[in-house]
């Protein structure tokens, strides 16, 4: 399966899509020196919501998926130079609004677990009304 969305999204700052299937996707990251926000080597926990999020976004796998809400808990520092991978599936769909949980993991341990609150809309976001 392809990515039909994000297909814009900068692999340096969403991570690399590692496998997409119907409801589900994983996304790695390798952390890099820009990511880092102090001496020590922290990476922001922007760049790790951000793989949490496209993970969900390509678990949906529609051009015109939004996030609506999250609610999730950053459980570990993530270091430079960390491999993170973003497992995101889809628990529940009605309608337009999909639910997915997404956990991602450094060396398999669990560093950030969300479930993010998705919409399927009939035209992109940035569309004006009435235009296609």
């Amino acid at each position: 399966m392809k990515p039909k969305t994000h297909l814009e999204a900068d692999p340096r700052f969403c991570g690399t899509p590692e496998t997409l299937s119907a409801g589900s996707a994983r996304v790695v990251l390798e952390t890099t020196e820009s990511m880092v926000v102090d001496a020590l080597g922290l990476v922001h926990g922007g760049f790790v919501f951000g793989a949490a999020d496209y993970a969900a976004m390509l678990a949906i796998n529609d051009p015109n998926v939004v996030l609506g809400a999250a609610h999730s808990r950053f459980l570990k520092p993530v270091r430079r130079g960390d491999r993170l991978v973003a497992s995101a599936r889809t628990v529940s769909a009605q309608g337009r609004k999909h639910e997915v949980q997404v956990e991602a993991t450094v060396n398999s341990e669990k560093v950030f677990e969300g479930t993010f609150t998705c919409f399927v809309l009939e035209q992109h976001v940035l569309d004006e009304i009435g235009s296609t």
